[in-house]
């Protein structure tokens, strides 16, 4: 378990760290949840079941980035604004609700699977797909009134 955590961590470390700098709002603080997460998962290894490891993990990194982000707006007087992050990628992210800005950066940015994303998500595999579509038809919807 020890060397698949660390095989996981070392395979996966920049997809981890980009996709919880989006969630907890900035890249250190990114990188300082994902830090925080492995050392949960290290910590909690024995109550690790049979099934699949890297979905367990990402729900501990979406976790703690979004605890993470908790306790940024509770200490920074104004939060990053959504149009910050939507400049940075180009797209109209403040638009998006919450869990599908995590779909989307967990498929996309992550490249995981509809099932990893689920059990990261604590979802179902159907609502993983049907929130990732409203997401992609929002944005759709928003880049074809601005193109008009």
């Amino acid at each position: 378990m020890l060397n698949d955590l660390e095989a996981l961590y070392r395979m996966r470390l920049p997809e981890f760290t980009r996709v919880a700098a989006v969630i907890a709002g900035d890249p250190e603080s990114g990188r300082d949840a994902v830090q925080d997460a492995f050392a949960k998962a290290l910590r909690k290894r024995r109550r690790y079941r049979d099934g699949n490891l890297e979905g367990w993990v990402w729900r501990i990194v979406v976790n703690s980035a979004r605890d993470t982000a908790r306790r940024r707006r509770r200490t920074l007087p104004t939060p990053i604004p959504a149009e910050a992050l939507a400049a940075e990628v180009g797209l109209p992210l403040e638009l998006l609700t919450n869990r599908q800005r995590e779909v989307l950066f967990l498929h996309y940015y992550a490249d995981i699977d509809y099932a990893t994303i689920a059990q990261a998500l604590e979802i179902s595999p159907g609502t993983v797909g049907a929130t990732l579509s409203a997401a992609r038809q929002t944005l759709r919807g928003a880049l074809l009134k601005e193109t008009r």
